[in-house]
């Protein structure tokens, strides 16, 4: 069993401390006196603790709104995407960043840091919204990867906040920088200028953790599609509609066509094989067929809410257990399956 497929399972527990210019950030050249001293108060007071990686519904990992009394969608976001070329505070040299394989870097002097910039992004519900990058940290398992602390100015508290979900796991979660932007029905669209901000406990940055990193090849083939097979996966969005059908923190055994991750096939104290079964193949665009849904949801369920997209008149058999009852209507061609417990 590999380095990754360890991760999927054990609890990861890294030390981080804070850059010490995040604590200082660089002065303001321009902007009212309002704005200068909003900036000065970003990146305050930042934890360092860290924790395991748990499943979960999210997508970005984000807050769904700033009132966390206030019921909302869970395919809306305080923040969904970054505008990579408005700056709204850097240092001088720092006229835009871009993403570069698992990381961000300033234009046009690379070499310069980004903590302390602010940075145009965009809510869910289409606000402006800025976000501050507080500190940089190189990923344990690929130093590669860049973990950036980031905040955004929450108007309703009026205060530089998280915009990450924390959980009982992670309490101060971290951002990763991916190229172009995810809608609300979780699909990828490659926008010139815009970049995901993508939380640790949402989707998009975990399967990048597992291996799928959308800006590599394997084979000669770009991981681009199983990342986003991936994503749909984490979430069971089964049709593809960016709602997701799994409960909180249920593990999940992944295997792909490219092989960057194989399926287990022996017990460990966190994963019984006995106790696993297929549960269904995916797509870029959500599950390609199915054996049963994750959170014990009848399949007629599904089929009601994606009408015309699956068929139940014709199984597709993979092998060695996995079989699917229903089918996708049309051509779908499935990069990854997954295993999973059965809902009780």
């Amino acid at each position: 069993m590999n380095a990754l497929k360890k991760s999927l399972f054990a609890s990861v527990c890294v030390f981080l401390t804070a850059p010490a210019s995040a604590a200082n950030p660089p002065a303001s050249s321009h902007g009212s006196k309002s704005t200068r001293d909003r900036y000065a108060r970003r990146c305050q007071g930042l934890s360092a603790e860290r924790g395991l990686i748990p499943q979960g519904t999210l997508l970005w990992g984000t807050k769904r709104s700033w009132d966390a009394a206030q019921k909302t969608d869970e395919r809306r976001s305080v923040l969904v995407s970054v505008d990579s070329d408005h700056v709204r505070e850097a240092d001088a040299n720092v006229k835009s960043v871009r993403p570069r394989g698992g990381r961000l870097v300033a234009w046009p002097d690379a070499s310069r840091s980004l903590v302390g910039t602010v940075l145009q992004g965009t809510s869910g519900d289409g606000k402006p919204v800025e976000v501050a990058i507080c500190g940089a940290e190189p990923a344990h398992e690929d130093p590669e990867v860049m973990w950036y602390r980031i905040e955004a100015w929450n108007p309703v508290a009026r205060e530089w906040e998280n915009p990450c979900l924390a959980n009982g796991a992670v309490q101060d979660p971290r951002a990763m920088a991916v190229r172009g932007v995810w809608d609300s029905s979780g699909a990828h669209q490659d926008a010139p200028g815009k970049l995901t901000l993508a939380c640790e406990t949402g989707a998009i940055s975990k399967c990048i953790y597992w291996g799928y990193k959308p800006w590599e090849q394997r084979n000669g083939q770009s991981l681009a599609d199983l990342h986003q097979a991936c994503t749909r996966m984490v979430r069971a969005d089964y049709c593809g509609n960016g709602r997701s059908h799994t409960p909180e923190h249920t593990l999940i055994d992944m295997y792909d066509v490219l092989g960057v991750l194989s399926r287990m096939t022996e017990s460990t104290a966190a994963w019984n094989t006995a106790r696993a079964s297929f549960e269904a193949a995916w797509a870029p665009d959500g599950a390609s067929c199915l054996a049963r849904t994750r959170d014990g949801q009848d399949m007629e369920s599904i089929l009601q809410e994606c009408p015309g997209r699956f068929r139940t008149d014709a199984a597709v058999d993979f092998g060695d257990g996995d079989r699917c009852t229903v089918r996708r209507d049309g051509a779908s061609t499935a990069v990854l399956r997954n295993r999973s417990y059965e809902h009780p």
